[in-house]
């Protein structure tokens, strides 16, 4: 049987106290590539070590991902012994843009812009999503000012000020807006036209200050924000959705040719072998608000794809 070990260095039989040397490898190479200038899209020079650019849609503060995925980079550098950098993107369509041509790898999608990058680029693999993922949920939050208690009935909504997050997050858009339209409510219909905040973390500021009297967004961000004081008491939650499958990393089609044919296994047997046990592994799984990775498969979001397409955000 392959440890995990030998599935993160991508060579058979590697012990785990070899981390340390890949650790050390994969900053030799980035400090390497620090003397390198070449734009973001460009082939890698004749001898030159290919970067492999991750991405990620911008849910949420911007200081927050830069943490988040700058240790991802790290770690997963340091796993499979390549030259690893997370690069910023300013939303959720320019992430699906730069995947289609090449200019991003790995990118860590929802549900609804991975749909959209898969169509996009074909051959384009999901490689890995969170247990939680399997299984995820929005929140609707409303201000305290609006009177409303706690209730799984969505139709009080209906007359408030609201706002999604992004136009094109799953978690922020297209799931609620469908559980609002099977609950007999006009996802388009609120006062004056939906809002669109642009992020998770912006819906709640919004809400907190009275611009929007409602708003949705993914439960994960609402869970860790209230655990962390950061939610002004004027918002509270008001329902969460049903469950749906959600956010994944997607793999870029011309990967292989860049990283080597296995490189989709050997990122999958990273994900999937992080361990809560291992302190390193403990420290990523924690800023995603995962317990494991699990595989994930493009058929896991048909139902995104329907809804999508119902509610014409794919086409």
């Amino acid at each position: 049987m392959t440890s995990r070990s030998a599935l993160r260095s991508g060579s058979p039989g590697v012990h785990p106290s070899r981390r340390a040397f890949l650790a050390g490898t994969a900053l030799a190479l980035a400090t390497a590539a620090c003397g390198r200038s070449s734009p973001v899209g460009a082939a890698p020079s004749s001898g030159a070590t290919a970067t492999m650019r991750i991405g990620a849609i911008p849910d949420q503060d911007p200081e927050v991902l830069q943490r988040l995925y700058s240790t991802l980079a790290d770690s997963v550098s340091a796993a499979l012994g390549l030259d690893v950098t997370y690069v910023p993107v300013t939303d959720y369509a320019a992430a699906v843009s730069l995947f289609r041509t090449g200019d991003l790898d790995l990118v860590w999608f929802g549900g609804l812009t991975g749909v959209q990058a898969r169509l996009q680029a074909p051959g384009a693999r999901p490689v890995a999503q969170r247990d939680i993922d399997t299984a995820f949920h929005s929140v609707f939050v409303v201000h305290t000012a609006t009177g409303l208690a706690p209730s799984d009935d969505l139709r009080p909504l209906a007359g408030l000020r609201f706002t999604y997050g992004s136009e094109t997050s799953t978690s922020g858009r297209l799931m609620p807006a469908y559980f609002l339209q099977q609950a007999g409510v006009d996802p388009q219909g609120f006062p004056g036209g939906p809002g669109f905040s642009g992020s998770h973390d912006a819906t709640i500021q919004l809400v907190a200050s009275g611009t929007y009297q409602a708003g949705v967004l993914n439960e994960q961000v609402w869970t860790s924000r209230s655990e962390a004081g950061a939610v002004d008491p004027a918002v509270v939650r008001y329902a969460r959705t049903p469950a749906y499958h959600d956010y994944h990393w997607l793999l870029g089609p011309r990967a292989p040719e860049r990283f080597g044919d296995d490189v989709a296994e050997r990122l999958t047997g990273y994900f999937t072998g992080l361990s809560a046990e291992d302190p390193d592994d403990a420290a990523v799984l924690e800023l995603f608000g995962a317990g494991s990775f699990v595989p994930a498969r493009a058929s896991d979001h048909d139902r995104i794809e329907e809804i999508g397409r119902g509610l014409g955000l794919v086409t």
